[in-house]
């Protein structure tokens, strides 16, 4: 991974970077940006060391499912990230 972030999470926060909203659908008909849904995949940039009894189980580089509100929305050097509690995550890929 290339993606060197200047910021650590605390607690059991991880920083996630959303994979890209699809353009086609299976059928190929293009999507118009006002039908775009969020992206609910992305890819662990950073995670912290978790709670006092519980370590994060996930670690940077993991491809993750998670809720379709979940996190906050944050935008670094130009790239646009979530930082969301671990809870928030549903899965790893």
């Amino acid at each position: 991974m290339a993606n060197n972030v200047n910021i650590t999470p605390l607690h059991d926060r991880v920083i996630v970077q959303p994979a890209a909203a699809e353009e086609k659908t299976a059928g190929g008909i293009i999507i118009p940006d006002t039908a775009k849904e969020k992206p609910q995949r992305g890819i662990v940039i950073a995670a912290g060391p978790g709670k006092k009894d519980e370590p994060v189980s996930v670690k940077a580089g993991d491809n993750v499912l998670y809720g379709k509100y979940a996190g906050t929305e944050i935008s670094l050097e130009g790239t646009d990230y979530l930082i969301m509690r671990e809870s928030d995550i549903l899965a790893i890929v």
